[in-house]
């Protein structure tokens, strides 16, 4: 165990203490020697309702200093089996999105060419688009689960194609996405008519509202899930705004009605078994989250993508 990177225990240092770091884990300047690492993309010029997803990177790291090493619901020990570090933040154009955008891919074609899983803490969806293109230049096109309160498949916001709720639209068109392969869960609220979640549906994507998900678990839609990706290179897209603001009020852009957190557990958890290559933790908005909680909860997901990923037993 010791020629892995550890978190900072909190026995060794106080939690209000040590690196603002990703669990408190070791930097690195790129994701060389890396089987996974923890990426920051402080980015909210994607917006389009609140903004403050810019400072979620940040929040989120010093959130997870509650975060300890061990995963006592699955038996995962992650840092017994990965070298893990943070390698900071993108260094994003804040004054231009579509220049921001090919940072973005750029960058992870660099952390994907050292052969390492990058885990982001965002930032606004707007960012998934460019990752996932790096994803198909390593991969080929991916599966996709996607949890969100929204499509965030819109072809123009304002008459922009670059948008926070325009990615996945953005990621079809270009060849990002394996079609019959592709799940998006927890969508819900208002909306412009009643087709709106048929775009993904005309694609092959299967849609799992909220309304679906009232009031059970969701391990076996999981189950369906795991089957039907096989073995195919999956990438983990999670919105926080999928929780009900109960939950995670912190956000730009809330809708009622939504996931829970153990929902959101069995949900990355039951990635597990994937061929995980990749996930994200978006739209924490810190100016709206009083309490860390809901940036708290962002990094406890962020935590549990790394258990699931290829080479970490569990029970």
């Amino acid at each position: 165990m010791a020629q892995y990177n550890q978190p900072l225990g909190g026995n060794d240092m106080p939690r209000f203490g040590g690196p603002a770091t990703m669990m408190r884990l070791p930097t690195a300047d790129t994701a060389e020697g890396l089987d996974a690492c923890f990426v920051g993309i402080p980015m909210d010029i994607g917006t389009s309702n609140r903004a403050g997803t810019r400072l979620g990177p940040r929040q989120i790291r010093d959130e997870s200093r509650m975060l300890r090493p061990y995963n006592m619901g699955t038996g995962a020990a992650p840092f017994e089996h990965l070298q893990v570090a943070d390698i900071g933040d993108v260094a994003i154009n804040t004054f231009d999105l579509r220049k921001s955008c090919d940072i973005i891919t750029a960058q992870y074609n660099d952390i994907l060419g050292h052969g390492a899983v990058p885990l982001t803490l965002g930032g606004d969806h707007t960012l998934t688009w460019p990752i996932l293109r790096a994803m198909r230049n390593r991969h080929g096109p991916v599966a996709l689960i996607h949890v969100d309160a929204h499509a965030d498949t819109s072809d123009e916001m304002f008459g922009e194609k670059v948008a926070h709720g325009c990615p996945f639209r953005r990621a079809w068109e270009d060849g990002c996405l394996i079609n019959d392969k592709v799940f998006q869960i927890g969508l819900r609220g208002t909306g412009y008519s009643p087709q709106d979640y048929d775009w993904g549906r005309d694609k092959g994507w299967t849609v799992v509202p909220a309304e679906d998900c009232w009031y059970k678990s969701l391990a076996p839609l999981m189950t369906d899930i795991r089957d039907r990706i096989g073995d195919a290179p999956v990438y983990l897209s999670f919105d926080i705004d999928a929780l009900d603001p109960a939950f995670a009020p912190g956000t730009g852009t809330v809708e009622m009605g939504g996931l829970s957190t153990w929902q959101a557990l069995e949900i990355v958890r039951g990635c597990a078994g994937l061929s995980l290559v990749g996930g994200d933790l978006v739209e924490v908005s810190p100016p709206y989250d009083t309490s860390g909680n809901t940036a708290l909860i962002g990094a406890n997901l962020l935590y549990e993508m790394l258990c699931a990923l290829p080479g970490v037993p569990r029970r």
